[in-house]
């Protein structure tokens, strides 16, 4: 085995215990337990070796950014791994990941849902989602305005094919721990306000939000899924 991938694996061990025990910390001032959260590792630009070794040692779900990228893995990856899409989708290439992963948490818009419904038709299956919220109101992300998200709701619930599992967004970087905090809270009463609702075709089951500078605080304030990339892996030259 290539002496670069030893390393890969012995830097991921040490990082993989740390944020286990963060998480613990962190799910514990929140009043959960451990089990009550979801470690979702970011794998883009990750080997598949990489991804496999991280599944040996109890790592289950992961989430690719990339369409192509995913594909170039897919056959690679564990069999029982839970694999997600947890980057901007376009709908040309929905049909290519339809089926293929269980969820699909970056849905922000109608279109990107009745495409997501067509193509899961087609298949004989039924796809869930999450909603992306552009909590923040940032001109660089994705995610539909917070203001809208009821309408959304509405309007995406009667749609067929499809799951309304929950809500996802991605917390502002760089801004400071208050701010984060606020954000997180307004996007943790959204999510239990909308699970008491019960409606319909929705199903709030999953608050993904906290990624790799945030998760521990993310998890304070109500998530119950974190997607952590560079504070498994390392950071990672993207192209």
């Amino acid at each position: 085995m290539q002496q670069n991938l030893i390393d890969k694996f012995n830097n991921f061990d040490e990082n993989y215990k740390y944020i286990l025990d963060k998480i613990n910390e962190s799910a514990i001032k929140s009043g959960r337990k451990f089990d009550d959260i979801t470690l979702l590792a970011a794998t883009k630009t990750v080997e598949s070796e990489v991804i496999c070794h991280a599944f040996n040692q109890g790592l289950n779900y992961m989430g690719e950014n990339r369409v192509q990228e995913f594909l170039s893995k897919e056959n690679d990856l564990p069999e029982k791994m839970h694999k997600q899409f947890i980057g901007t989708l376009q709908t040309n290439k929905v049909k290519q990941i339809v089926g293929k992963v269980e969820m699909i948490q970056s849905v922000d818009s109608v279109k990107l849902a009745r495409e997501i419904s067509r193509q899961s038709i087609m298949r004989g299956i039924s796809t869930d989602i999450l909603i992306e919220i552009n909590i923040g109101n940032e001109i660089t992300k994705s995610g539909i305005d917070f203001d809208d998200f009821n309408s959304f709701l509405e309007e995406i619930s009667k749609i067929e094919a499809i799951n309304v599992r929950g809500l996802m967004t991605l917390g502002p970087v760089g801004a400071e721990k208050s701010k984060k905090i606020e954000i997180f809270e307004k996007m943790n009463k959204l999510f239990v306000d909308n699970k008491a609702k019960k409606v319909d075709n929705i199903s709030m089951d999953y608050l993904s939000m906290g990624m790799s500078d945030d998760f521990d605080i993310a998890i304070e304030h109500g998530s119950n899924m974190v997607r952590v990339g560079s504070a498994l892996f390392g950071q990672r030259i993207y192209k």
